[in-house]
């Protein structure tokens, strides 16, 4: 079992139903509606090309996937979330817009975000003690994406490379493309797809609690939690990037 600490809101949220209708899969029932796929492209094949995020759920990363340490459990953690959602105050971005990624496809903001940044390096500290360390297998696959020093730093003392000052917000919408051609066919399709819900203020007030129920399985939602709380994220993160010692965690 595996959990995420992840950017996701209630089903009937109208972004969530596009992504997931997007990816032909809710995460809070299993399979949905696959899309037609672009125009040209065939059904089977828009499927394969968006594989990867499927298998994830739609979502954006604030925390990622862990292994539970040892000496906490699922129960421990679920109130963790509660309580961090009942602190936190719900905060607000210009939008989110389809754009390429390297060579993926995902929604992101299209300017800086102070106040999700400082919302994500929040989750990857206040969830820091119940996170196993990574297997070598786990950060072997991890560094063969060519990180930089820092990046590694990050991996080793967090679990993951893209954090902090390295976060990028984004919300997959496809697997590694290498064809132009196929590329450009579904960025223009997600851009018609989304146009409901891309380009507009939004109002962030939750996250989602994930699991993998074993490795390589899908992943679906535990439980989504409300912002409720009156702390901005900005006031409440500190500029520290140092590991929380997990010998007194």
């Amino acid at each position: 079992m595996r959990y995420a600490i992840y950017f996701a809101a209630d089903a009937d949220d109208t972004l969530m139903r596009l992504g997931n209708a997007w990816l032909g899969r809710e995460p809070l029932g299993g399979e949905g509606a696959s899309m037609p796929g672009p125009a040209g492209m065939s059904a089977a094949r828009f499927h394969d090309l968006t594989a990867s995020p499927r298998r994830y759920g739609f979502h954006g990363t604030l925390k990622a996937p862990f292994h539970l340490k040892p000496s906490v459990d699922e129960a421990g953690l679920v109130t963790t979330c509660k309580e961090f959602a009942s602190e936190i105050a719900p905060f607000r971005i210009a939008g989110l817009n389809v754009n390429r990624l390297g060579k993926f496809l995902a929604l992101t903001p299209d300017r800086s975000e102070p106040d999700l940044a400082a919302f994500a390096a929040l989750c990857v500290r206040q969830f820091e003690p119940y996170r196993a360390p990574l297997s070598e297998a786990d950060l072997e696959r991890r560094r063969a994406s060519n990180l930089t020093p820092k990046q590694d730093t990050y991996l080793t003392g967090w679990g993951y490379p893209y954090i902090f000052d390295e976060f990028r917000f984004h919300m997959t919408l496809s697997n590694k493309l290498d064809n132009e051609d196929e590329a450009n066919a579904l960025a223009e399709a997600a851009k018609f797809h989304f146009s409901e819900v891309t380009g507009r203020e939004r109002l962030c007030g939750s996250f989602a609690l994930y699991q993998e129920p074993e490795r390589g399985a899908p992943f679906d939602v535990h439980t989504v939690f409300q912002l409720t709380g009156t702390t901005p994220a900005r006031s409440a993160e500190t500029p520290s990037a140092r590991p929380i010692d997990r010998e007194n965690a």
